[in-house]
């Protein structure tokens, strides 16, 4: 297995730029959000169950975090097909990014190696960043547990 280098951002650097495709059709950029506090909830796969509570949880608190002046996105390497049948499943409310070439991935340091059962594999780390309006990273969760994630998260913005 060829290793990727590992990107390793840290708070205050500029958040790295994305244009992909989104679930809905269209796409989402980076620049789509400039002037908002925006969180990336990086995921590795629609429709398991960690990744479903998650996406659940950020949708039940979407209107807290727009209160609190921030929008939210799930990102993940599955097809915007797999994106639409995951919303519509779940009724999702937040925007998904169908990130399959893994290049947001990569540029925000969480496409790494992973194991399970004694099995090198490379995926997603499920981590989220939290980006200010000026556009740089403000907090960073890595290795992230889903219980009580999205209140941290919120916790987070409403300190901004």
């Amino acid at each position: 297995m060829t290793k990727i280098p590992v990107v390793e951002l840290a708070i205050g650097d500029k958040a790295p730029d994305f244009d992909l495709p989104r679930d809905g059709g269209g796409r989402v950029r980076l620049a789509d959000f400039a002037g908002k506090a925006l969180v990336i909830f990086f995921y590795p796969k629609d429709s398991t169950s960690a990744c479903t509570a998650e996406s659940i949880a950020f949708t039940a608190f979407k209107a807290e975090f727009e209160k609190a002046g921030a929008l939210i996105l799930g990102m993940s390497p599955d097809s915007v097909k797999s994106h639409d049948k995951f919303v519509k499943k779940y009724d999702l409310s937040v925007p998904l990014a169908a990130d399959e070439e893994k290049t947001a991935a990569e540029a925000y340091g969480v496409w790494r190696e992973k194991s399970m059962y004694g099995r090198s594999y490379m995926g997603v780390v499920r981590s989220t960043f939290l980006i200010g309006a000026d556009g740089r990273i403000a907090r960073i969760w890595d290795k992230v547990k889903v219980a009580g994630h999205v209140e941290d998260v919120l916790a987070a913005v409403k300190e901004l």
